[in-house]
């Protein structure tokens, strides 16, 4: 006599279905329209900002006073204050905030690591200790002599982040990559401060530069870097849409035509000349390709373009407010920049890091 069936208690198999990417977060600014509009947006704010960085600082100058020093200059000390003072400052940190916030998206794209960054990942304290090297062992005393130990040093500890953070199974990790930046930027921020130390007649017109300011940066010293930092920027450029591919995995934009190496490759060169060029006018100035770029990829999405687009405004922007704020905090002294953007980009690091989906873009 057949048994009788029990249920079965075990549950249903599903069907098997192959893994799907998950669908990166789309932008509040989803049709091109509109992210040309918000573009423009931006672009007349930034417009406002640097009016404002002409007219406020330290010292109350009459708006009259400032308009005449930019389009009928006399023989005065406003219109000296104005001319040759804050307006190669606003020039310089315009050149400058680019050039970071660039680097910041890049390799972000590349590792696709929302946390990277040029200051944290250590590229930053790799240029600064490589120049305070040229400056106390070289006698490096122009832009243009320690500019190369400059991207020098920026190149090599690119290379040593991205090492460090692929060493083992995985490959590259962003956690690793941090951690390692982090560890190796702490380290070369202390070495940089001892041969500070050691030799202080030699980094005395330095002392500013270690904290990453714009002050006295006059136009001279923008004009022999400003050749490196187009060059990487229009390679920055030519790498967006192999960006895009690279976001979706190494072999699905291998399978999409996208040369990996290259891009890579190429990435490591811009984000060399864009970082080591502008740590060498301003020095060490942090947070502010870690910022932009995520502020960017909120408003269109993960397109690189978009977000190049974006950040090429929005960085000078950022990096313009920060300095107005330093001028203002301790009137009639000021505070450098690159204390004020710590200050603002440390929270936001924070912040970054309690979020659950951080682990990439």
């Amino acid at each position: 006599m057949p048994m009788p069936t029990q249920p079965s208690t075990l549950p249903r198999a599903h069907p098997v279905t192959p893994d799907t990417p998950e669908q990166p977060p789309q932008g509040k600014a989803t049709g091109n329209f509109a992210r040309t509009l918000w573009l423009l947006v931006a672009c007349l704010g930034l417009g406002v900002i640097v009016v404002a960085s002409i007219v406020i600082g330290s010292r109350e100058i009459p708006l009259a006073t400032v308009w005449d020093a930019l389009f009928a200059p006399a023989d005065i000390e406003d219109h000296f204050v104005v001319r040759d003072l804050r307006v190669p400052r606003t020039v310089v940190a315009i050149v400058v905030a680019a050039a970071l916030g660039i680097a910041g998206a890049l390799i972000q794209a590349l590792t696709r690591n929302p946390l990277a960054d040029p200051g944290i990942l250590g590229v930053n304290s790799g240029a600064s200790f490589a120049v305070a090297v040229g400056v106390g062992a070289f006698g490096a005393a122009s832009i243009t002599e320690y500019i190369w130990f400059a991207f020098g040093g920026a190149l090599i500890v690119t290379f040593a982040v991205y090492a460090i953070g692929s060493a083992g199974r995985g490959g590259a990790d962003p956690l690793r990559l941090v951690l390692a930046g982090v560890a190796l930027g702490a380290a070369l921020s202390g070495l940089t401060s001892a041969l500070t130390l050691l030799n202080p007649e030699a980094f005395d017109k330095m002392r500013n530069w270690g904290a990453g300011t714009v002050v006295g940066r006059e136009l001279d010293i923008v004009w022999p870097v400003l050749p490196f930092l187009a060059i990487g920027l229009l390679i920055a450029i030519c790498l967006a849409r192999s960006l895009n591919a690279i976001a979706l995995g190494d072999d699905l934009a291998a399978a999409l035509g996208a040369h990996v190496l290259r891009t890579r490759v190429f990435v490591v060169i811009a984000v060399t000349l864009l970082a080591g060029g502008a740590t060498a006018i301003a020095g060490p100035i942090g947070f502010v390709g870690l910022m932009v770029p995520h502020v960017a990829r909120w408003i269109v999405g993960p397109d690189q373009r978009w977000i190049l687009a974006y950040t090429l405004v929005l960085a000078p922007a950022l990096l313009l407010l920060a300095d107005i704020a330093g001028r203002l905090i301790m009137r009639p002294a000021e505070v450098p920049v690159g204390i004020v953007t710590a200050f603002v980009g440390a929270p936001v690091l924070i912040m970054l890091i309690r979020k659950r989906k951080v682990s990439g873009l």
